[in-house]
């Protein structure tokens, strides 16, 4: 190999490492200065090496997959960069690579007039199909557009995801990816092809000619792709990184399947939240549309939708599995998982609001999806460590389905009186154990900008929030219990669908 061509593997290498740790970034909605925290490095040394004038150290690579849960993936990456580039750092990265958003490389600019995202499922296969109205104000002409195709089959659980993909990569034979501009078919150039993720850039060019976008100019593009069901989650997100006048979902599923949809949003300057304007619902012959839109979304939103099919005909035999099973395939961690007994690291806030924000989005999603399988009459909650990510933060849901945000959490007082209840525990959802609290706790927490509030919680919101508190510094409900005391089956606890009952002065006090 000369060394023209050894320069040119080593840089791939870096460019497939950067894309490979930005993806496990991404999949965890964790930021570069929350990596470094989690890593023990500075933010100074993640950003140089996602930038690509630094080479990673096996210690954080290693640091790097074990906090982003990557199962490996981000290792091997390292792995076949070192070997490649040994301890020398390739060329440094034009400013067009290393740009956050290499939309908007200097001289150029994109407006988005309008992006209308359309997914339909037929007989096990996704289709996407995205339009956007592409307007250029900069003073360069536009030659290319870089899209992602993402997938995460078990979302919340990036190691089984890393693991399925690593079995079974998603191809571009599948994909069956096409594209145009104003129906003039687009050829493209791949950046990156990783087991879960393609990157590549649409160019405004094909066998026939070139057809760039001119300033002043605006232009439609369109591109289209497929993936099947056993490599695609049960979600489907749009992230806004240009500016983005109009945003359009529509959602084409078997009105035979039963679908349940849910929206969630979340942005840099907002609390995740549910879609603020309800998605739309139509039936047409054998097909339901779910519709949505929004004007004017905030750079760097995010905005996922979610779905169940409720008369789906699950190959894994979902009504056969255990509770815990079935919690599990929903990616909560389960009982043995060392996440579950250490203590979750507190956010700096409001320095790290965006993770947090990210974190809680998480924690929606999968109460969404947890809700969609379990009644939980007495309400619900969930920590961060439950699913993989050891942050202090953790959501309940109260028996009205009112919302609570805890961030740093932590019982300041309690009361001496006490009661017994039986508890349950999504990551040993098997068992209840009759378990001891106190009927009311103060809670000392934090808003997303810093505030620092104090909460006071009675009788079932006390417990729901008391076991989430817990959750959060590494103790389950099992060191709760009375010594001796055993737990029980779920199939011989009574309870479920009802809520915990109290004493009619505890409910008066």
């Amino acid at each position: 190999m000369s060394e023209a061509q050894a320069d040119g593997a080593a840089q791939q290498a870096l460019e497939a490492f950067i894309a490979e740790l930005t993806h496990w970034r991404e999949v965890t909605g964790v930021s570069q200065k929350a990596l470094a925290k989690l890593a023990g490095y500075t933010p100074s040394y993640v950003s140089k090496v996602e930038h690509g004038t630094l080479i990673a150290s096996r210690p954080f690579a290693e640091a790097a997959d074990r906090d982003l849960r990557a199962g490996g993936a981000i290792l091997r990456s390292w792995k076949q960069l070192h070997r490649l580039a040994g301890a020398s750092v390739p060329r440094q990265r034009n400013h067009d690579q290393a740009a956050d958003e290499p939309q908007s490389a200097a001289g150029t600019a994109l407006v988005v007039g309008h992006e209308d995202a359309r997914l339909s499922y037929n007989d096990g296969t996704f289709r996407t199909v995205i339009r956007r109205q592409l307007t250029n104000v900069g003073t360069e002409p536009v030659t290319r557009y870089l899209i992602r195709i993402a997938v995460d089959r078990q979302r919340g659980d990036p190691e089984r995801s890393n693991q399925l993909y690593r079995e079974h990569p998603l191809t571009w034979e599948e994909i069956g990816l096409s594209a145009a501009c104003n129906d003039e078919p687009m050829t493209w150039l791949v950046k990156h092809d990783r087991d879960a993720f393609k990157e590549l850039w649409l160019l405004f060019e094909n066998g026939d000619g070139r057809f760039p976008l001119y300033p002043g100019e605006t232009t439609w593009i369109e591109y289209s792709y497929t993936v099947g069901e056993e490599k695609w989650g049960p979600w489907w997100q749009r992230a806004i990184r240009l500016p983005t006048r109009r945003l359009s979902l529509c959602l084409d599923f078997p009105a035979a399947l039963q679908p349940s949809v849910w929206g969630i949003e979340t942005s840099m300057t907002a609390e995740t939240a549910p879609f603020r304007t309800p998605i739309v619902p139509a039936a047409d012959g054998d097909r339901v549309f779910y519709t949505w839109s929004t004007r004017d979304p905030p750079l760097h939103a995010r905005y996922r939708v979610e779905w169940k099919f409720k008369n789906a005909t699950d190959k894994t035999n979902e009504a056969a599995l255990s509770p815990s099973a079935r919690m599990s395939a929903l990616g909560i961690a389960q009982d043995g998982d060392p996440i579950l007994t250490a203590p979750a690291q507190p956010f700096d806030l409001p320095a790290e609001a965006e993770d947090a924000r990210r974190v809680i989005a998480q924690l929606m999603s999968t109460i969404e999806r947890v809700a969609q399988v379990h009644t939980f009459a007495k309400g619900m909650g969930l920590a961060a460590p439950q699913i993989g990510i050891g942050r202090a933060a953790a959501l309940v849901r109260a028996p009205d389905g009112n919302p609570i945000t805890l961030l740093n959490p932590r019982i300041i007082d309690e009361s001496s009186e006490t009661d017994d209840q039986y508890e349950g525990c999504l990551s040993f959802f098997d068992v209840r154990g009759m378990t001891r609290r106190s009927l009311r706790i103060d809670v000392e927490h934090q808003d997303v900008d810093g505030e620092v509030r104090i909460t006071t919680f009675d009788l079932g919101l006390a417990r729901l929030v008391a076991h989430e508190v817990d959750h959060l510094h590494g103790v389950l409900y099992l060191s709760r219990m009375a010594p001796g005391a055993k737990l029980i089956p779920v199939t011989e606890y009574k309870g479920t669908g009802q809520r915990w009952a109290y004493r009619t002065e505890h409910a008066n006090g």
